[in-house]
């Protein structure tokens, strides 16, 4: 039987989303295959043996997360065969690793180079893939060399608007208002503002330097509507039907996406035909600009003037309200065979124990 360590949780701000997001792959699991190990990291970086993610409280107005103490730490051995450490000294070895940690140090390349260091398979994005696709403003960069439609935009960081931030604020009125302020690296729209006015903008710069030292400016599409499409694959990725977001907020921030049940999840997108294949055509095209593998959720905004590349996620959200499974599922891929079809992928991607 494969043994699959499920690692969640880290020491992001999206840490929270990651114990949700566990919970849900590690109970679509398929147990008759394989042998689950689930891994929780603190936001101090402790890696700890643990029952399972923290139970989400239905009438807390927040997410669980994993605190310091709260089960057996143990260490990661990467030398012969792959094993986790507990702090007795016994070892539980591992097949291949499924990281479901959002946001810097799971999302960035981080964990994925750890892994690569130690040979141990890993389900999803490489290490260039995924600091390129953390990396908003860099990602742009390779989206307009692969002839993807952007919005404009500009970046910018807390040393540049500490020192000119007259000249930062005339490049911003050079997009336009509205805008949308976001951390440079960062998801889950953790950080993220809309800039209705110029006098906004010093706040919502503000808001996202306080999660890194860049922040991405954007313009804003009017009216548009928020189109998803999820990818699967390695050399040979395949779109998924698209999907459709109405956010309960003006935007799909972050309450809107997993505090507020007025938010709705329309899948598939009702998009003409001729619209649903550029949707998977520009997603297909994205995954491979930044060289992704295993999976991806792609982001567009669909407006008068046509469609407008987002960004992609490399470790999409899994929770219960998350688009990246419910797209499969109306594919034709229900939930536990898109978990088995990803460590598939991972296993094959690394060389690792056939499936």
């Amino acid at each position: 039987m494969i043994r699959v360590a499920v690692v969640f949780g880290g020491r992001s701000a999206e840490h929270e989303v990651s114990c949700v997001s566990a919970a849900s792959v590690i109970g679509a699991i398929d147990r008759q295959r394989y042998e689950v190990v689930p891994i929780g990291i603190d936001k101090d970086g402790r890696w700890m043996l643990v029952d399972g993610p923290p139970a989400r409280d239905p009438k807390a107005d927040r997410l669980p997360a994993i605190e310091p103490g709260m089960w057996e730490p143990v260490t990661l051995a990467g030398a012969g065969q792959p094993a986790l450490v507990r702090s007795g000294g016994d070892r539980i070895p591992v097949d291949v690793v499924f990281p479901v940690l959002h946001g810097p140090y799971g999302e960035d390349g981080t964990i994925q180079g750890l892994l690569e260091f130690a040979g141990i398979p890993y389900v999803g994005a490489g290490v260039l893939a995924s600091a390129v696709a953390m990396d908003k403003s860099v990602a742009r960069v390779l989206f307009r060399a692969a002839g993807l439609p952007l919005t404009p935009w500009l970046v910018t960081s807390r040393v540049e608007w500490g020192e000119d931030a007259e000249a930062v604020e005339a490049r911003a009125e050079a997009l336009g208002v509205p805008l949308f302020v976001k951390p440079a690296a960062l998801g889950s729209s953790v950080g993220v503002s809309k800039v209705k006015s110029l006098a906004d903008l010093p706040a919502a710069l503000e808001e996202a330097f306080a999660h890194g030292r860049r922040a991405v400016v954007e313009a804003a599409v009017e009216d548009a509507r928020e189109v998803e499409c999820a990818i699967l694959g390695n050399d040979e990725p395949v779109a998924s039907v698209p999907g459709e977001i109405v956010p309960a907020g003006e935007f799909y921030d972050y309450r809107s996406k997993y505090l507020d049940d007025r938010t709705r999840l329309i899948v598939p997108a009702d998009l003409s035909p001729e619209t649903v294949e550029e949707v998977q055509r520009m997603a297909v095209a994205a995954f491979q600009a930044v060289d992704a593998a295993g999976m991806a959720r792609v982001d567009f905004l669909l407006g008068p003037r046509g469609l407008h590349l987002n960004e992609v996620n490399t470790i999409p959200g899994f929770t219960e309200v998350s688009m990246y499974p419910k797209m499969w599922e109306a594919s034709g891929l229900p939930y536990p065979d898109l978990i088995d079809r990803l460590i598939h992928l991972g296993l094959e991607r690394h060389g690792g124990a056939d499936v």
